[in-house]
């Protein structure tokens, strides 16, 4: 019998590093400042800075616990029915020819993160290539995820750091440069954590690249409607690789956009070149999904699955989708006016070109560190900054620890 820690068969567990996103708020939990900002978290926040519950998504719930008839019985192995063909015609548009020709298999998974790893898994099992290229850089957990499924991780060019923009040079020549059937990340829209996106031209270069050298697209759509507003706009880039009958896949999530990050919604779609082979891709998905987590839960999906089906509470989701988005935007050009009135050396218009929930101010780590210390900011250490964690409150804090990080820390 174990008589102290010594003894643990666990004693050479080494203690693990904080996530380096969930760590932020782990440090913004511990200051006792109270004038402290956390800008590091990837989740809405309304003016007062408070989380925020959907009306239409209380609506939705509401509904579904005055059912009696509702059970909990474990769902399919690839989820609700209804949602993922809903979720289908969300990202795909109801009209998707795809989607008509039952090309199109959906699996409802565990949010995006859960999208994206039995999608890896599914992946590394059963198509030729094991290598995918994400974007240099892009959400701290692509490169994990894809790596514990089984796949290499290399990286493509994405952003140029002098121009705050897309290297979209280097990003056409390192997908040229990329062997023939490797997989490639894209991000649908709204860019994590750069906000900065491919304008529909650099679109349909990137997709008249990557199907001459038969490079297989595998979409992360985690902002669809949060980005500009509008669902269709931030689909545009996902429809342009399906409408040419290519294959590809698409990981959603329903986090950001009807704000349920706790109830871990999202859907994996693999869109097929036949419906023969979408039905035996479904069969193996089941395998993957099966031994993993054996079924998903029931409560989020069927609050989606309410609101996507009827007409009126849909409109109201767009409604308030729009709010968000425009809120964001809104404090996008709020900053950039502040920045702009006390002077701030640089050109910091990029702040108003980039789009969806995260800013990459372009500011370094001994920066980020100054604003903390000076400031009680919270952020990454790379600049990626929240804009939904701000408010007309607390801009001008920011503009200020701004202005004198970049006045006084090269």
């Amino acid at each position: 019998m174990a008589s102290d820690h010594g003894d643990s068969v666990f004693a050479n567990v080494v203690r693990a590093p904080e996530d380096p996103i969930l760590g932020v708020t782990v440090a913004y939990n511990k200051d006792p400042s109270p004038k402290k900002l956390n800008l590091g978290v990837g989740a809405y926040r309304t003016e007062e800075g408070k989380p925020l519950v959907l009306n239409v998504v209380r609506r939705a719930e509401q509904m579904l616990v005055n059912d009696t008839s509702r059970v909990k019985e474990y769902l399919p192995i690839v989820g609700l029915a209804e949602f993922n063909k809903l979720s289908a015609k969300l990202i795909f548009g109801v009209d998707s020819p795809a989607i008509q020709e039952n090309r199109v298999t959906t699996v409802q998974c565990l949010s995006g993160t859960g999208s994206l790893r039995v999608g890896a898994e599914f992946l590394a099992r059963h198509y030729h290539e094991h290598t995918i290229y994400i974007p240099q850089p892009t959400w701290g957990n692509h490169p994990k995820v894809f790596t514990i499924a089984g796949l290499s991780v290399k990286t493509y060019r994405y952003y140029s750091p002098e121009t705050r923009g897309l290297d979209f040079q280097g990003l056409l020549d390192d997908l040229n440069a990329a062997p023939s059937g490797a997989i490639v990340l894209l991000h649908a829209c709204a860019h994590n954590p750069t906000g900065v996106d491919p304008t529909p031209e650099q679109w349909e270069q990137i997709r008249q690249l990557m199907r001459s050298k038969g490079l297989l697209p595998f979409f992360d759509s985690a902002y669809q409607g949060f980005a500009s507003g509008s669902l269709d706009e931030d689909a545009q880039s996902v429809r342009m690789f399906v409408s040419d009958g290519g294959e590809c896949l698409v990981a959603q999530s329903y986090a950001k956009n009807m704000g349920m990050y706790g109830e871990r919604v999202g859907a994996l779609s693999i869109v097929c070149k036949s419906a023969d082979v979408a039905v035996r891709v479904e069969s193996q998905l089941k395998l993957v999904i099966r031994p993993m987590y054996s079924n998903p839960p029931i409560h989020g999906a069927s609050i989606v699955a309410a609101i996507l089906k009827d007409s009126h509470m849909y409109h109201e989701w767009t409604v308030e989708l729009k709010a968000m988005a425009d809120r964001i935007i809104s404090m996008r050009q709020k900053l950039f006016d502040a920045l702009q009135a006390r002077g701030t050396p640089g050109d910091w218009s990029h702040i108003i070109k980039q789009i969806g929930m995260f800013t990459f101010t372009g500011l370094n780590a001994q920066q980020v560190a100054f604003m903390t210390k000076e400031y009680h900011i919270y952020m990454t250490s790379d600049g990626r900054i929240s804009m939904a964690g701000l408010s007309s409150q607390t801009v001008p804090l920011l503009a200020d620890a701004i202005h004198a990080a970049v006045s006084t820390v090269v």
